[in-house]
């Protein structure tokens, strides 16, 4: 893994945002469905907290106008979101309680923007986390080496899913626009 730096400030803008419409379990082993999470309640999330087949998705920070440029590991485009860019912050995983395999997409209602998917872009970014969400096993984090993700390329709201987990799971962080209806 490359490892990847990020001096991070941020500053908030007017009140808008983007947000995790929906999602859906398309295929895979696993036969949960998908689940958006309320991230102004307390839970915890990592280390086998879950432990089922559900497909999970929560926002975080959202209309944060970075400061200095976000390096993400997949993008439509370059790989870095320019300072100045206003992005909202969203969390994916999938926390099975055995080994198990899952395709499936999430919607947001802005263009995705570039994901973290693994354990220092997801650390870099920890700064948009700000919910009531405690995260776990922050050094696991991230995706293995056969794991899938892509911005469907007709779609640039959906992404797509191919993982395969079991302890303690699967985790990324996806940056969207603002949302353009707010």
């Amino acid at each position: 893994m490359r490892t990847l730096l990020l001096a991070a400030l941020v500053s908030f803008t007017l009140p808008a945002g983007a947000f995790t419409l929906d999602g859906a379990i398309t295929g895979g082993s696993a036969s949960g469905t998908f689940v958006k999470l309320d991230p102004k309640k307390n839970f915890a999330v990592g280390n086998d907290t879950f432990q089922n087949d559900n497909l999970y998705a929560f926002d975080e920070d959202q209309n944060i106008t970075l400061q200095d440029t976000l390096v993400v590991d997949i993008a439509t485009g370059s790989l870095e979101i320019a300072a100045g860019t206003v992005v909202a912050s969203h969390y994916v995983f999938f926390d099975p309680s055995w080994g198990s395999t899952i395709t499936g997409h999430v919607d947001f209602d802005a263009p995705i923007l570039g994901i973290a998917v693994n354990t220092w872009t997801l650390k870099a970014s920890d700064f948009l986390a700000n919910t009531n969400v405690t995260y776990l096993n922050p050094g696991l984090r991230g995706l293995e080496w056969d794991d899938r993700i892509w911005i469907d390329p007709d779609n640039p709201f959906r992404l797509h899913i191919r993982w395969s987990a079991s302890t303690p799971g699967d985790y990324i962080r996806v940056f969207t626009g603002a949302s353009p209806s707010a």
